[in-house]
């Protein structure tokens, strides 16, 4: 089977409610902008194909942030089950979007070095190893950005629970080629770990 993507398009998980942060993640400001709006504007930079914000927890607050021609904002009722139910709302509308796409890149809000490269890096290898998926690697471990062909659709589906892509990389990793992104470690889920990010610029 031919598992080259040609009409990919992008998914940015939004929806948690960032518990262990205390207040919103995707609000936080990292040199000048929030963190939500830049990963938009990353992947909308990318020029890989359409683009999608998945909200839930505080979507009106994080509407507000997104007033960008050329995204797709969709809302998770379901957040509350965590990460897989914001996975399944996506695909299906992104599918239901563009019938056409046969490829989803998967994005979260809170890896603030995410480059436009790295993107396109990802869809290049996924395209040349023949493989149908490829994610990311950062200290050791693979994660997002992970893009998947459509073959991988339903196994996104069946996604249940705070369990996000990772769980299909580690399951399915003979069919997974890799890119390294090594800022990819840097990630924001407590106070702490947003004071070393902006006391580390």
């Amino acid at each position: 089977m031919d598992y080259r993507i040609n009409h990919c398009g992008i998914l940015i998980l939004a929806a948690g409610q960032s518990a262990r942060l205390g207040s919103p993640k995707q609000l936080l400001d990292f040199e000048g902008m929030s963190l939500i709006k830049r990963v938009v504007g990353t992947a909308l930079d990318s020029s890989i194909g359409n683009v999608a914000v998945v909200l839930g927890a505080n979507a009106e607050k994080i509407r507000n942030e997104l007033d960008m021609p050329d995204l797709c904002l969709i809302e998770n009722s379901d957040w509350e089950e965590g990460m897989a139910s914001s996975v399944r709302a996506g695909v299906k509308a992104m599918t239901a979007l563009d019938p056409d796409t046969d490829g989803l890149m998967i994005l979260v809000c809170d890896q603030p070095h995410l480059e436009p490269s790295v993107l396109q890096q990802l869809l290049h290898v996924q395209r040349e190893s023949g493989l149908p998926a490829a994610a990311s690697v950062y200290d050791g471990r693979t994660g997002t950005p992970a893009v998947f062909h459509r073959s991988f659709f339903p196994k996104l589906l069946e996604l249940r629970g705070d369990t996000g892509a990772r769980k299909l990389i580690t399951l399915y990793g003979d069919q997974v080629a890799l890119v390294d992104f090594e800022k990819g470690k840097i990630d924001i889920d407590t106070k702490e770990d947003y004071e070393k990010l902006i006391g580390n610029k």
